[in-house]
């Protein structure tokens, strides 16, 4: 089953499904900057596009680019500044 999800304004959207590997999301980020808060740990790469990414406990932000990916940890939030519309797939585990 599919599920469409918006956040944001709908500045954020993504689909989430389920298959093999577990729960995970695909979705589209246009440019803005924004807070998620996890509950499960997760994994994000980037598929197309760039993140600038402010992770919990860290002072700064880092640079994913397309292939790349970073990991949260579960029951935190992290920090996301996009300039430019980026495509992201995210697992959780």
């Amino acid at each position: 089953m599919i599920q469409p999800n918006t956040y944001f304004d709908d500045h954020v959207r993504s689909l989430g499904y389920e298959d093999a590997e577990g729960k995970a999301t695909v979705g589209v980020m246009l440019p803005g900057e924004y807070t998620f808060n996890t509950a499960a740990p997760e994994t994000m790469s980037v598929i197309t596009g760039c993140l600038m990414v402010k992770l919990p406990g860290r002072d700064a932000f880092a640079q994913y680019p397309a292939g790349y990916q970073f990991d949260v940890p579960g029951d935190s939030a992290f920090v996301v500044q996009v300039e430019a519309p980026t495509a992201y797939l995210c697992r959780f585990r």
